[in-house]
Formats: C-alpha cells, structure tokens, sequence
C-alpha cells in the first residue's frame, strides 16, 4: 500500500521553484528514501503540538511585560539627574538598534538571503551614538534640526561606500547587489527609523522627552485596543495573507483608543506638550494609530517570509525586539516632522 508523507524543506530542490511542502511516496512503512536534497523516514505517529495559549493568557502577558518595560522608560526619562538619564536613554537605544537589527539580519539569513551583518550593526550602533553625543550637547554642540539631518546624512553616505568597499574585499560572496541592498535596507528600517526618537527627545523647541513618551503610548495603546478589540469583535480580515489574525475591527479599536489616549495625555500634561491642543490630539491619534497597524503589517510580512511566528523571544507574550518596535518604527519619523513642522512652526 503506498503511504504518503509530507517533509518541508529548508530550501527548494533544483526542479523547484519556491520554498514549501514536498511529498515523498514510500511504498511501506519502513522505507526510506534517499536523495541529494533529501532524506524523509516515515513515522508512524506525530507528537501533538502543545496547545498553543489563550487569547487571556496572551494578553496577561503583555500586560505585565508592557508594565515592567514602561518603568524603565519612564525611570530613563524622567530620572531627575540629566547626566544618568542620558546614559540609560543611549544604552536603550544602543540595545533597541544592535538587537533589533541583529533580528532583521536572522529573518533575512532564514530566507536564504545575504548581507554583511556586522557591517551593519556596526553601522547601525554608529549612527545612534553619534547622533546621541551631536544631538544631546555633550560635545558642546547644539545645531538646528536641519543641521544633524545634515550629520546624519553624512554618515549614512559614509556607510554606503563602507558596503561597496565590503563587497569589493569579498573573495565569496558573487551577490553583491543582494548583500549590499539587504544590509542596507536592515539600517534604514531599525536604527535610522529609531533614530527619529533621539531627534524628538533632543528638540531644541521643544519639551521633547514629554513627546518621546506621549508617541510611545499614543502607539502602545493603538496595538492594545487594536489586540483587545479585534480578539472579541474581530471578523472581518484585513490582509490574511499576511497577517491571518488582524482584523478591521481591530483596526477600529485600534484608532478609538489610541485617539482616546492622545486626548488624555494632552490634557493632563498641558502646556509641557508644545504646540498641542485637541484638535492636534485627535489628529495625532488617528495618524499614530493608522502608521503603528501599517508598520505591524510589514513586520508581519518579514516574518511570513522568513517563516517565523516571532522575530524573537525576549519578551513574554510580545516576542522579539521587532515585535516590540514594529508599530513604533514608522511613527517617530511621523511624530519629529508633526513635532517640528505643524507643533512647532512659527
């Protein structure tokens, strides 16, 4: 009797176009079959897969890594001693960057792609640090906005020839344009993209650490209405096949809370948010909230072509540093232009 079984692969066969799921015929249970680019035994039995925890349990979790990750932030920015809470906000942002790309480089390395990971962490790792000692005066230093675009610029023209030259002294990698476009691509999305956060707490017109803190929770709360919403209404599918479990009530949820949140916090902390009021509130929670879905989305996408669920496991019931910074990525280069050409504009 002939059985079938099913074997992934972890890369296509040469007469297969795609990654994905092979069959081997065996022709009784204690054959084997043997191939260049594969070896499948049959097994007569599968262990069941845990249960995989439930929609309350997920979120208890997050909650209370949510919680833990907030005292932390707020401990960095509102420590009373400038010269501590610098340090910390750089060591954050340090960590945020390197891991976050580190993250990126495994989900394109599980592709099968190519890139020059350390060339880009350190790349990375350099762009935050020097915009940190530009940025915060401690090289006496305090230039316009316009002036550390102009340094950051600078250094990313720096980095770019660095990834040429890193081509050129390779003596094995014959894909370059693919090694140099994905490690170029892993710096823009994490550590330039976070960069803006440096930028929004260093604002010289402003009190930029109350708008670091109001993005952030502007955004943290987008993804909790949008996870509580969409987990007890949700059943219109936004992009299943990229995210099966977004919804566009979620997505509602997302957006109502978030401008709920914007409201409040402008509210209570008043003149310290420069420039705002509530119809900037409102408008901030709805762009906030709308960026913060699309920039989930496109980590969901990452991770579906990596074939991952999590791009990491630092942080229960969240994931990996990109899970965590996924919704926030694209909405500090939102906040700084809101921040510095709307807020603030004479």
């Amino acid at each position: 009797m002939t059985r079938r079984i099913q074997c992934r692969l972890p890369f296509p066969p040469p007469d297969v176009g795609g990654y994905g799921v092979q069959s081997a015929e065996l022709q009784n249970p204690n054959s084997t079959l043997v191939s260049g680019w594969l070896i499948c035994s049959f097994m007569p039995d599968e262990t069941p897969s845990a249960p995989p925890p439930s929609k309350a349990k997920v979120f208890l979790r997050r909650l209370l890594t949510s919680i833990v990750l907030w005292t932390v932030v707020i401990g960095a920015l509102f420590s009373g001693n400038q010269l501590i809470s610098n340090g910390v906000f750089l060591v954050i942002m340090m960590a945020l960057a390197g891991f976050g790309l580190l993250e990126f480089y495994g989900l394109v390395e599980k592709r099968g792609l190519i890139c020059f990971k350390e060339w880009g962490v350190f790349g990375g790792l350099l762009l935050i640090a020097s915009t940190f000692f530009y940025l915060s005066g401690v090289l006496g230093i305090h230039e316009a906005p316009a002036k550390a675009n102009d340094f950051e610029t600078s250094l990313l023209i720096i980095f770019v020839l660095g990834l040429c030259v890193r081509q050129f002294v390779s003596t094995h990698n014959t894909a370059g344009i693919l090694a140099i476009s994905t490690t170029l691509f892993g710096l823009m999305y994490v550590p330039w993209l976070l960069n803006f956060i440096q930028k929004i707490n260093f604002f010289p017109k402003a009190n930029g650490t109350y708008y670091v803190l109001y993005f952030i929770l502007v955004t943290k709360f987008s993804d909790t209405g949008a996870y509580a919403v969409g987990s007890l209404l949700g059943k219109h599918k936004m992009i299943p096949r990229i995210s099966p479990g977004k919804t566009w009530e979620g997505f509602a949820g997302a957006v109502a809370v978030s401008t709920l949140a914007s409201l409040l916090f402008a509210y209570f902390t008043g003149e310290r948010l420069t420039g705002m009021n509530w119809k900037h509130a409102v408008i901030l929670g709805i762009l906030l909230s709308t960026s913060a879905v699309i920039g989930d989305l496109i980590e969901s996408l990452f991770k579906r072509e990596a074939g991952v669920k999590d791009s990491g496991q630092y942080f229960p019931g969240i994931g990996g540093i990109l899970d965590l910074l996924d919704s926030l990525l694209f909405n500090a280069p939102l906040m700084y232009l809101y921040l510095r050409h709307v807020l603030t504009r004479p």
